[in-house]
């Protein structure tokens, strides 16, 4: 009898201990931008350290990381596209939302350059030059915050996609880093944010040809998937979480992260 009460005290133990640690993670639904670029790889580790908490990401594009977050799978959203999370703040799903850091977006393309843009800082004159040349261009078709920029783009350019696509313009529905390879193989243009860009080795012909200009600033923020929608939400850690990323020791870490000696995220929160 002893022996089985002492199984039963360690089985007791054992589920007390599991239940523990499925209490130390949290699941953060963030862009593909932030893992792609390692920049998760290098500051999740240190939060972890510092914490206590495992991070758990799942890296979508924003659009699919917000609705992953709206049907309450999630407890963090950390993406990038402010107007999509000011819909998703608005309708109740998240509970305050966070400025985090900042790059921009560039538009790569064949050094060869058909379309005969390099080194404009005016992107929607570039993307009017390669619709009006039906230069190969590359898009993510995901729904991310890159996906939406590049739309808004387009937009601005005074050119209807609906109409205007054709051969020369592909829909990939991909992530970041699987677009740049399809366009590396087709040697075609596509816009990029910086931070997956410096950390893609599978360049080819590709290089930056329009970059600068204000309209491809890329800001990201954070925010704590709200509670009262999903009850289950680990509120407490996701908080914690939150509130590293922008804090100071948060912030310098994103400042301290580089390839190359190149900065590929700037800290802003709070300014």
């Amino acid at each position: 009898m002893k022996f089985f009460r002492r199984l039963l005290l360690m089985v007791a133990c054992m589920l007390t201990l599991s239940a523990v640690a499925d209490d130390e993670f949290i699941t953060v639904a963030s862009t593909t931008s932030t893992e792609q670029s390692g920049l998760f790889g290098y500051l999740l580790p240190i939060f972890e350290k510092q914490s206590g908490i495992k991070v758990h990401v799942v890296a979508l594009g924003t659009g699919q990381a917000l609705d992953l977050a709206r049907r309450g799978d999630a407890d963090v959203v950390f993406v990038h596209d402010p107007a999509a999370e000011e819909k998703f703040l608005t309708e109740g799903w998240g509970v305050e939302r966070f400025e985090v850091m900042y790059n921009d977006f560039v538009l790569v393309g064949p050094q060869k350059d058909p379309a005969k843009i390099t080194g404009s800082q005016d992107i929607v004159a570039a993307l009017t030059k390669i619709e009006s040349t039906q230069s190969p261009f590359v898009s993510r078709g995901d729904r991310s915050g890159t996906h939406a920029t590049e739309l808004r783009l387009w937009k601005l350019s005074g050119i209807d996609l609906d109409k205007a696509k054709g051969a020369w313009y592909r829909d990939t529905g991909s992530g970041m880093g699987p677009a740049l390879n399809i366009a590396a193989s087709m040697n075609a243009y596509i816009l990029s944010d910086r931070g997956t860009w410096l950390s893609f080795k599978n360049r080819q012909q590709l290089t930056i040809l329009v970059q600068g200009d204000k309209r491809l600033f890329n800001q990201y923020g954070v925010m704590l998937v709200n509670p009262a929608r999903h009850p289950h939400v680990k509120k407490q850690a996701g908080q914690k979480f939150v509130d590293w990323v922008i804090s100071p020791t948060g912030q310098q870490a994103i400042a301290a992260y580089r390839i190359g000696g190149e900065q590929l995220f700037y800290p802003n929160a709070g300014k």
